[in-house]
């Protein structure tokens, strides 16, 4: 019994220095986390997109919102734009706008219907950029439902429109930019995702918009690998709330906060992080709420979406 106490004695400042050099080591382990993040969301500076990639940028669903803010974004970095997006109305008041704002800036603009065949889409775009050195590729075009549905509540034709839009033109567009950047060795394709489909264990009723963008995160993932050998990079954005109108539509977001910014302040960051990861959340914001996100139990992440869903379906 006395040796039992005595080596219990012995062994104490080995277990307290075992604990003690744990948790240093755990504080070390995440202050660098802490300045790794710092230095990736403000102090790291953008790539040169034109040297690096090419002097023009095609950007589809640039009418509105985050396609229409990249836009404006990578003009600001001097490079040429192909505008893409189904209105060709909307697109000609862009194109105006960005004129006039960078005078010095080429545009192209080409009115596509996604909802079309993939064949379609592919044949649109290869005439378009036909002759031109396209460095930049963002596919940002996407849909959603029309107002918080069950699965079972929707038509045939609204979730073959959401496929065609989200899962068939990034595939339909990326094939016919590839092989270019291929031949030149260089590019970058910027895939618009969703926080929807990984920040979230689940997005109740909106499933099939969920799915389609867990679709464009794997197939980003996928062309990463495929293609970085080759010059030319894959990158998956996944954006949580940003204030347009389909936040607006999908959760009442009716102004830009803290977390959630403008569309302008979400494409300063995005463009910064062009080139660089395979996956991110370019917005500080957005970044942190993924964070904290992952401490949460997804229960309680499942039953905050469905009331969210419940409450747009019942709005």
């Amino acid at each position: 019994m006395l040796q039992a106490c005595n080596d219990l004695l012995l062994t104490q400042p080995l277990c307290i220095s075992l604990l003690s050099f744990l948790g240093i080591l755990s504080i070390f382990k995440h202050t660098l986390c802490l300045l790794k993040w710092t230095y990736i969301s403000f102090l790291r500076p953008p790539k040169d997109l034109k040297k690096t990639y090419g002097s023009w940028a095609l950007i589809t669903g640039s009418s509105d919102g985050i396609g229409r803010a990249f836009a404006f974004e990578l003009a600001a970095h001097g490079l040429n734009l192909i505008l893409v997006s189904r209105s060709a109305t909307k697109l000609e008041h862009v194109a105006c706008d960005i004129k006039h704002k960078f005078p010095n800036i080429n545009i192209k603009m080409v009115a596509i219907d996604f909802s079309r065949d993939i064949s379609y889409v592919t044949k649109e775009v290869k005439s378009v950029v036909k002759g031109l050195d396209v460095g930049v590729l963002v596919n940002n075009v996407g849909i959603t439902y029309p107002k918080a549905m069950y699965v079972h509540e929707i038509d045939e034709d609204t979730w073959m429109k959401i496929l065609r839009v989200n899962v068939g033109s990034i595939n339909g567009v990326t094939k016919a930019i590839l092989p270019n950047m291929l031949q030149k060795r260089k590019g970058a394709i910027i895939n618009i995702g969703s926080g929807a489909s990984i920040v979230v264990p689940s997005h109740p009723l909106y499933a099939i918009y969920a799915a389609t963008k867990g679709y464009i995160d794997q197939l980003s993932r996928s062309l990463h690998v495929e293609y970085k050998s080759q010059g030319v990079d894959v990158q998956c954005q996944l954006p949580l709330y940003v204030a347009t109108k389909m936040a607006f539509n999908v959760a009442s977001v009716e102004r830009p906060t803290l977390f959630i910014p403008t569309a302008e302040d979400y494409a300063v960051a995005a463009v910064r992080r062009i080139g660089y990861e395979a996956r991110c959340t370019p917005f500080w914001a957005h970044s942190l709420q993924w964070y904290m996100a992952s401490y949460l139990p997804n229960s309680w992440l499942d039953a905050w979406r469905l009331s969210i869903g419940i409450r747009r379906r019942s709005a």
